[in-house]
């Protein structure tokens, strides 16, 4: 994330900036924090190393104890590592798709930053929740969105995601990505089911108000 000093020097240009500017500003902000995140996540799992060799016990002790982690951070983490093989086997045991991390991340959303196609067909098929929301109601969709990944955004969509999620900053996912294709796949489905259940303005589909009689 940004350092503290770093944003506070970006004031006096946030506050030349217009309405819209801002709202820009701040997208590719959380966009930056989100990739930041699953970054440095990768980073901390590559140092973990084998461990070291126990020492002998002393005499009359008995052994070590080991150290278990809760299903939710061996999901992710393998996930993390698209060990699909692995997965399987956490999924296939009983472990739910939808474990999350303390910021509300299921796996699904770490797949969807980290563009792992397999691994988020494989927890769609477990019955992962397609519109998870984490702490700051982000979905699986906005994380693909926001990253540009055309090919989830189309996965996600044809699998039923809801393309008006709202995240806490008001933005759906059509609102925080900047990939052309990518956009223009979210605004044609937009309108498509627009079509089915209401009116499509600029693209973008809104509710039909009801008719009352006269």
């Amino acid at each position: 994330m940004a350092e503290h000093l770093e944003l506070l020097a970006e004031m006096p240009m946030v506050g030349r900036m217009s309405t819209q500017e801002r709202l820009k500003h701040a997208q590719k902000r959380r966009a930056q924090q989100v990739k930041m995140w699953a970054q440095a996540e990768k980073e901390a799992q590559g140092k973990k190393g084998p461990g070291e060799r126990p020492r002998k016990e002393a005499a009359g002790r008995g052994p070590p104890k080991q150290v278990v982690f809760p299903p939710s951070v061996v999901l992710l983490e393998a996930a993390a590592r698209n060990d699909l093989e692995e997965v399987r086997q956490f999924l296939g045991s009983g472990v739910s798709p939808d474990l999350a991390n303390e910021d509300g991340l299921t796996a699904l959303h770490q797949c969807c930053i980290d563009d792992f196609r397999e691994m988020v067909q494989q927890l769609l098929e477990a019955g992962a929740n397609i519109n998870a929301c984490d702490s700051e109601c982000w979905t699986p969709l906005h994380a693909a969105a926001t990253c540009g990944h055309l090919h989830l955004v189309e996965l996600l969509i044809a699998s039923g995601a809801n393309l008006l999620a709202v995240n806490t900053d008001g933005n759906m996912p059509y609102d925080l990505c900047d990939d052309e294709q990518t956009l223009d796949c979210l605004e044609t489905a937009m309108a498509d089911r627009g079509r089915c259940g209401g009116a499509a303005v600029g693209g973008l589909p809104v509710a039909l108000p009801l008719s009352l009689p006269p």
